[in-house]
């Protein structure tokens, strides 16, 4: 095995730019010819057949948080502005030893905490820092959200027909990942990614894509890069499989479940701030 991974303060982005020389996808149209009349057209002509307002802040909690950043949207959205203390409280914070990688017979393996139960890792210095959604749905809970995990399209645009919102693991950019394995100390293999490990939300939809919030917002790594933007489907559901298709439909207070299909405007009072393209 190799030594523990020196932590040093590259991006998640930076690994696999370095890998593949890659850029993100660009933006996507959003005014179809033809559209429905329960969509919503915005003030700035895109249109959505369901999009929910979430809210945004500038920049993550700490460089790696990406998890408790895309909650915080998620929870402020639905009026309820909870702190990174008191999530990585209900999450709970694997200390025990730091996440590490190498480079194994089958391709490229972390060493880590059990991810499905704790955050692991040091979330100021390491990149591998990490946990995935089923560790996270606790703090729904908490907040006696309905909460659940959506695994495909039909989730994710059922979800945001009913007003909810989807955290969910991506990659940095909606890049192209280095596929990996995550092993925990139980010896649970889980697939990931390496480098560009990232969490976002999913707040609209339309025939060609959707749209997302992601409070990360201009880095060194991209200057470019929007609170909000689109991404095409089939660049969605390819980043969404490598990281094992690791999403939570979470609804507004008080919802219950409704038929599929249903598409509704955001309640009015909804806190939240907009970027537009």
């Amino acid at each position: 095995m190799t030594a523990a991974f020196p932590f040093a303060r590259p991006s998640r982005r930076s690994v696999l730019r370095g890998f593949l020389g890659l850029a993100a996808a660009g933006p996507l149209m959003t005014r179809p010819s033809a559209t429905s009349a329960q969509g919503i057209t915005l003030p700035d002509g895109r249109y959505y057949d369901a999009y929910v307002p979430a809210a945004s802040k500038e920049g993550q909690f700490y460089h790696y948080t990406c998890e408790f950043d895309a909650a915080w949207v998620v929870l402020a959205t639905f009026g309820y502005d909870v702190g990174f203390d008191e999530q990585i409280g209900i999450v709970g914070h694997d200390t025990s030893f730091e996440p590490w990688y190498e480079m194994g017979p089958n391709g490229w393996v972390i060493y880590g905490g059990d991810i499905l139960t704790q955050f692991s890792g040091d979330y100021h210095e390491n990149l591998l820092a990490r946990c995935t959604g089923q560790a996270m749905m606790p703090i729904f809970d908490q907040y006696n959200l309905q909460a659940s995990h959506v695994r495909d399209r039909q989730g994710i645009t059922d979800t945001l027909d009913q007003g909810g919102l989807v955290w969910m693991k991506a990659t940095a950019d909606f890049l192209a990942w280095e596929p990996t394995t995550w092993i925990t100390p139980e010896g649970v293999e889980l697939p990931t990614v390496l480098g560009n490990d990232h969490a976002v939300v999913v707040m609209g939809y339309n025939d060609m894509g959707v749209v997302i919030r992601d409070v990360l917002g201009p880095t060194s790594s991209n200057w470019e890069r929007q609170y909000e933007y689109d991404i095409p489907w089939e660049t969605f559901m390819g980043v969404f499989g490598g990281q094992d298709s690791d999403g939570i439909g979470v609804l507004p207070p008080g919802t219950e479940a409704a038929p599929t299909g249903r598409v509704v405007e955001p309640a009015a009072g909804v806190r939240a701030r907009v970027h537009r393209l």
